[in-house]
């Protein structure tokens, strides 16, 4: 990542959010850096993804529902009950207008870093796992197997803390966006083939 276009993202975002997600930001964007290395990807584009993954994580539900209105989005219900989770596709918005991003990727990775898709490619698979498990996210027995099993099986990794995410929702009777599920979905069936033994014949 260019060190101009880097320093550029970091003075809009020291006055975009509080100290306390900057640093969360600053997490996910190393490890993301550490995932891409380890998995053979493209370093810059996990780096800009992670960096810009929360550009319009404190803008006010009008705001996110006004940029969503303006690039013609039809919304699920769950995104007009909560439009929080709408961060993500816009912060991908605020990327590609203020930065100037138009690499695919890295739009693709920051819109979808909350909910996965069942359509992410690899650097989206490793900026959701960078968000969801970075080291400021706790140090639980499960947080430490998703981190060790992420940089072992990176899709399993994805399946796995998607899984997570769909517990702690249901847990706390939050809605449930259906694009979880469908990641969930999509990913289970390879998923189901790994962890069905072996029948001796």
């Amino acid at each position: 990542m260019a060190p101009a276009l880097r320093q550029n993202v970091l003075e809009w975002l020291q006055a975009a959010v509080p100290q306390v997600r900057l640093q969360h930001i600053l997490r996910v964007e190393q490890m993301a850096i550490a995932l891409a290395e380890h998995h053979q990807l493209s370093v810059a584009q996990a780096q800009q993804a992670g960096l810009m993954h929360d550009l319009a994580k404190c803008f006010a539900p009008a705001k996110l529902l006004a940029v969503a209105a303006a690039e013609g989005w039809d919304l699920d219900p769950a995104e007009q009950q909560v439009p929080h989770l709408l961060h993500a596709p816009v912060g991908a918005v605020v990327a590609r207008d203020q930065f100037g991003i138009d690499d695919q990727t890295v739009l693709g990775a920051i819109a979808t870093h909350t909910l996965g898709s069942p359509e992410m490619d690899a650097i989206g698979a490793v900026v959701y796992l960078a968000d969801a498990l970075e080291p400021g996210r706790g140090d639980t027995p499960q947080l430490h197997h998703l981190r060790q099993l992420s940089y072992g099986d990176l899709w399993g990794a994805v399946y796995e803390t998607c899984v997570f995410s769909l517990q702690h929702l249901l847990e706390n009777k939050r809605p449930v966006h259906p694009r979880t599920i469908l990641t969930h979905n999509q990913l289970l069936p390879a998923r189901r083939r790994q962890l069905t033994p072996r029948i001796a014949v």
